[in-house]
């Protein structure tokens, strides 16, 4: 175990031996997965992110969680925990519901991203939990006896201001609500945009954008990293009786070009870390995916770095409106 991370080597010290079927969620470059195989376990893996499903080793039989997979022979789940409380929800809900009634849940994070509300979100679909000892500034969770009965996730929330109801699972931003920042960019999309066309909703979420430009007549897609998204924005769609296309990607697919829009309410973390490298890529790809006099709307936090980059790698850039926390600027392909 000398070259894994403390939070890996602590779910396989918890864990134990290895045997039979294991599920790995949401591993970090194949570790947790790796590990089971040199055990000699059957591994499934389900990665909310893509880009971790493109680190798993051969030999691992990929899964989507939100798409009901059959786990009727997962003796042992190893877990690394998101961040979010209704993520782990929302997740140990399905493990519940679709793993053995003597399935073993191994979950472990870093000490700083733990808080004790994850404590009750397991206790929602499992009857004892418990923690282990804090090692190397990591700790498990540990789950059994499943008792979940029902899927409740993903939920619904009317959205009056925007005529919409929101779908959203819970690892999906701002799940149930309207942020400040899509609401500010939704208005000015609103307000200035009502010629309708090719949209892409870039970093979709739960589908709020993709669905308000659908509304008004563009033909949209809506592409995001996450299988959780993936799953809130075809259910946003529908709820909505809205005809979009949702494709699970890192960016933007190669086969989406000559786009006269690109709305994005950009990322600035990847898993918990803050991070902007990933909002630079989207820029560039966007300004190769616009056509000529196309636009890239973005809304982002007033002090991140952006504007220089859309008027870089896309064109003449202006902002649209600002308030004290948001900017929405609008960059057109030239």
């Amino acid at each position: 175990m000398a070259d894994l991370d403390p939070v890996a080597a602590l779910i396989l010290a918890e864990a134990g031996d290895l045997g039979g079927t294991v599920l790995v969620v949401d591993d970090r470059l194949g570790t947790l997965s790796r590990a089971a195989l040199d055990a000699g376990a059957t591994v499934l893996a389900a990665c909310d992110d893509v880009r971790d499903e493109v680190e798993l080793p051969e030999g691992v039989t990929i899964v989507d969680l939100t798409a009901d997979p059959d786990l009727s022979a997962v003796d042992t789940v190893l877990w690394r925990l998101p961040k979010a409380v209704a993520a782990v929800e929302d997740v140990a809900e399905q493990l519940a519901l679709l793993c053995r009634a003597d399935v073993q849940v191994f979950g472990g994070a870093r000490v700083k991203h733990l808080v004790l509300a994850m404590n009750d979100a397991l206790r929602a679909s499992f009857g004892e939990v418990s923690a282990s000892r804090g090692v190397a500034k990591s700790r498990v969770l540990r789950a059994s006896q499943p008792y979940a009965r029902s899927r409740t996730w993903p939920r619904l929330t009317r959205l009056p201001e925007l005529e919409l109801t929101v779908a959203g699972h819970g690892g999906v931003f701002a799940q149930g609500r309207l942020d400040a920042g899509t609401r500010l960019l939704l208005r000015s999309l609103r307000h200035e945009r009502p010629v309708s066309g090719r949209a892409l909703d870039l970093g979709c979420g739960s589908g709020l954008i993709a669905a308000t430009l659908a509304s008004l007549g563009w033909d949209v897609v809506a592409t995001d990293v996450s299988s959780a998204a993936m799953a809130s924005t075809r259910r946003t769609a529908a709820v909505n009786q809205l005809d979009l296309a949702a494709i699970r990607a890192d960016g933007i697919p190669d086969h989406l070009d000559e786009l006269d829009l690109v709305a994005c309410n950009p990322p600035f973390h990847v898993h918990a870390a803050k991070d902007s490298a990933p909002t630079f890529e989207l820029i560039e790809a966007a300004g190769r995916a616009l056509r000529h006099g196309g636009e890239l709307w973005l809304v982002y936090n007033a002090h991140l770095p952006y504007l220089s980059a859309a008027f870089d790698h896309v064109g003449p850039t202006r902002v649209v409106v600002r308030d004290r926390s948001y900017v929405v600027t609008c960059s057109t392909r030239s």
